[in-house]
């Protein structure tokens, strides 16, 4: 894009005798475009592309939510769009086909393509409302900056929770398989439970996970800052309905 002055001085070269030819080999700029400029000096205004509101798919957004929460980017492309990056590793086959299937459904564009990286698969899609799908996007890491969901994204949360608490945990949490030991009846023996744990560096994040906990009724205890556990046996029974383990 040429600022007007760029444009006036090509123009002042061509009202001077000289040919298109000549004036493109000394700016550097295409006759096409010099050629336009002799009917039209004021760029033509950018129209911003119409906003397409909420998604249509609202229980793939809450779980891609979830995995860009966890796990994803938007970086932008020289042709004014952005791609939208989610990291998956390699040892979970069934995610990166959730996800796939997730970014697609939310897409505008309906498309994603994956991309292989040392150890994981990027999940893809381009689109010029990334940025509106998901006003998180913002410069730094997420954990340094406050994430907060806008009123549309806290309706569909609302109204699907766990597709949220899913993308959440297929990103940034796991399902294991604790032990401890008891003295029973002077004998020393070993209990294995499972238990689910996420693990984020942002406490809005942190906050989002635990408020959608909340409103499933699963049980949870924080850790640490940035470490939240399930391991209720009811909770953990309630989760497995609804999440189970990553594959």
């Amino acid at each position: 894009m040429y600022d007007v002055s760029t444009r006036e001085r090509a123009l002042a070269l061509v009202t001077q005798g000289r040919s298109l030819n000549s004036v493109s080999l000394e700016t550097g700029i295409s006759r096409t475009a010099i050629r336009s400029w002799q009917n039209r000096l004021e760029p033509l205004p950018r129209i911003a592309p119409p906003d397409p509101g909420p998604p249509a798919d609202r229980g793939a957004y809450a779980y891609l939510l979830g995995l860009y929460l966890g796990d994803g980017c938007i970086s932008g492309h020289p042709r004014t769009g952005y791609y939208l990056r989610i990291a998956c590793a390699n040892s979970w086959p069934g995610l990166i086909d959730a996800c796939e299937t997730a970014m697609r459904a939310v897409n505008p564009a309906g498309r994603s393509y994956r991309t292989q990286a040392q150890g994981y698969v990027s999940v893809v899609g381009y689109s010029r409302h990334w940025p509106r799908l998901f006003p998180q996007h913002g410069p730094g890491k997420k954990h340094e900056r406050p994430i907060v969901l806008a009123p549309w994204q806290q309706v569909i949360v609302d109204a699907h929770p766990w597709e949220f608490i899913r993308g959440l945990i297929h990103s940034d949490g796991c399902r294991i398989t604790n032990w401890t030991t008891r003295t029973v009846a002077g004998e020393r023996k070993r209990y294995e439970y499972p238990r689910y744990f996420f693990t984020n560096l942002s406490a809005d994040i942190i906050r989002l996970f635990t408020m959608a906990l909340d409103q499933v009724g699963v049980d949870w205890k924080q850790a640490n800052a940035r470490n939240i556990s399930v391991a209720r046996k009811a909770s953990v029974a309630i989760m497995d309905a609804h999440v189970g383990p990553k594959y």
